[in-house]
């Protein structure tokens, strides 16, 4: 088969024939469906992982991952083909990637957003936020930039045009860069900055900025905290409305065996986890440690920093996100999940101060550095780009002749090569160790297996059953202590079938255990009057009259933690 890539970005119908040629090589590991179709009516794929010959997916913890969700962040996709290529090559030879394929499984959707991705993909691109929908009207704007690429370069950069009220000035030793203009400064060269493109009905007075038909954000339309438009920009006209959006809802809640999630995005270099509505104190302790927890692995991987969207990834310090999928996974389910934004070239251009673990809470600056920043790191990046991006990164201005503005100059940051996604000769690094994080993440996962199963003779024909049951994985049976706010996740249930002429003398042919403890809320070292006691253990037991030889089955299940099938044998005196 051909394999997979990873210095360049495919297009919908070759990252289509890939799924489909990993899904033909490898049927003992993968099955590939459409959970849905996107707005223009793509399928959108959805690839099962798991080995096929320890047990059927849905009867394994599951975790979810999934990417490109916003338009242009063709780098998600690339992250959860990767996370497919390594499970493909791992099975057998990787001990953690045999053990997870054995005793969980995933459901990876590399493109949840085709339509926005096409778009970016076109020729010319077209730069969407997110769905090709029109929305809130199906109106063109009647004036305002339109992006273009108007020297036929294949880029869209920035033009410059002096005027005397311009904001920027050149930087007097390094005059590609722009700066900012003193706020008392007169008597300099000025100019104003505004990307490639054409004016529409441009008056030969007033600019205003672009503006797409296209106006969603489907990454503010899960039903967690959803705001309407006029309070959240892109939100949609109801919880859910997007067929994109609707298509992660509906299959994760069918799939109550899920327990953890990843979605990729660009750009920060940074693992955000909930809220982004509200303080950490108001997320149940014990659930903040499990996030630190998984957060600090995540950082020791990838050097991503983890941190919550609340503190730290607010685009306005008094605005608060709202409908986004992790807060929905979380809040609503009771999931660990997580937003992953891959990529910051501040950090491969060397400015670490907020951008790397360590920085604490309240002082990370992936979301304001944009605002404000010391002129030192402008230049850091500049250099950056000279040296690694042969030039291609920052541009030097070249004169231009505008239909309409006169004499312009293009130029500045090239932000779809620099910015938005790695560069391809960046990418699989950048990318391969957040496989290895949603490995581990699958792994602290709860799981259900036997401890014992017995038949005991109690007297002729009469008979003791007890199955005994336990919880491996380091996670509870429940997750979460949002899931038991939320009373989302049902207790072990175990059942006992019995053979032709047996009769149940005493206990109920299903019986509910409630949930199981896991290792996640153990102490730091085991002093004092440390008691494990086994909660992570439950028992059912049974009195049945039957005939010596007979085969008892026996069932324990949880919607999160998995199932267990055992038989026992009754046995003659």
């Amino acid at each position: 088969m051909p394999e997979p890539h990873f210095d360049t970005y495919y297009n919908y119908d070759e990252l289509t024939g890939i799924l489909k040629e990993m899904a033909n090589a490898h049927p003992h590991l993968f099955t590939l469906e459409s959970i849905g179709q996107s707005y223009e009516g793509r399928d959108v794929w959805c690839m099962t992982a798991t080995d096929k010959e320890t047990g059927a997916h849905d009867e394994k913890p599951a975790f979810w991952c999934d990417g490109n969700i916003h338009a242009t962040e063709v780098s998600a996709s690339s992250a959860c083909l990767f996370l497919l290529h390594r499970l493909a090559a791992g099975y057998g030879t990787d001990s953690e990637i045999t053990r997870a394929l054995s005793t969980r499984t995933f459901y990876i959707i590399p493109r949840v957003n085709p339509d926005g991705a096409e778009a970016f993909f076109a020729s010319p691109p077209r730069f969407l936020r997110s769905s090709t929908r029109p929305y809130p009207y199906d109106e063109e704007a009647l004036e305002g930039m339109e992006l273009e690429d108007m020297d036929g370069d294949g880029r869209i950069l920035s033009m410059r045009i002096q005027d005397p009220s311009g904001p920027w000035k050149q930087h007097p030793e390094h005059p590609r860069l722009m700066v900012r203009r003193d706020p008392v400064e007169e008597g300099g060269i000025y100019y104003r900055l505004m990307p490639e493109g054409t004016l529409k009905n441009y008056d030969g007075i007033l600019l205003h900025g672009p503006r797409n038909r296209e106006g969603l954000d489907l990454n503010r339309n899960f039903p967690s905290h959803w705001r309407p438009e006029k309070e959240q920009t892109g939100a949609g006209p109801f919880p859910g409305s997007e067929p994109e959006a609707y298509n992660l809802t509906r299959f994760i809640s069918a799939h109550p065996n899920i327990t953890g999630a990843i979605t990729f995005h660009t750009f920060g270099g940074v693992l955000l986890r909930p809220y982004g509505t509200q303080s950490d104190e108001s997320m149940p302790y014990e659930d903040l440690r499990v996030y630190n927890t998984l957060g600090d692995k995540g950082a020791s991987l990838t050097g991503y920093p983890h941190c919550s969207v609340f503190h730290d990834f607010r685009y306005h310090p008094r605005e608060v996100i709202t409908g986004v999928f992790d807060d929905w996974c979380y809040d609503s389910l009771g999931i660990f999940a997580w937003t992953v934004e891959i990529w910051s070239p501040q950090r491969h251009a060397g400015i670490l101060e907020g951008f790397a673990p360590g920085a604490g809470q309240g002082k990370y600056r992936f979301t304001t550095w944009h605002r404000d920043h010391p002129l030192e790191e402008d230049i850091k990046m500049l250099e950056w780009s000279d040296s690694n991006l042969e030039g291609r990164g920052y541009v030097a201005w070249y004169p231009f002749e505008h239909p309409q503005l006169g004499p312009v100059e293009i130029g500045g940051w090239d932000v779809q090569l620099a910015f938005r996604n790695p560069p391809v000769r960046y990418l699989e690094r950048e990318i391969a160790p957040l496989a290895e994080w949603a490995v581990w993440c699958a792994l602290v996962s709860p799981r259900l297996e036997l401890y014992a199963a017995e038949a005991v003779l109690l007297d002729a024909g009469v008979y003791k059953v007890r199955l005994a049951v336990q919880n491996t994985g380091w996670l509870p049976s429940y997750v979460s202590k949002r899931a038991l706010e939320r009373g989302v996740v049902r207790g072990v249930t175990a059942e006992i079938e019995l053979p032709e002429g047996a009769v149940l003398q005493s206990g109920k042919q299903r019986v509910e255990l409630g949930q199981l403890e896991g290792r996640a809320y153990k102490a730091a070292s085991g002093f004092g009057w440390t008691m494990d006691a086994t909660a992570e253990r439950c028992v059912a037991e049974w009195v049945i009259c039957g005939e010596a030889g007979s085969t008892i089955g026996l069932t324990a299940r949880h919607d999160r933690a998995g199932v267990v099938r055992t038989e026992v044998r009754l046995s003659p005196l």
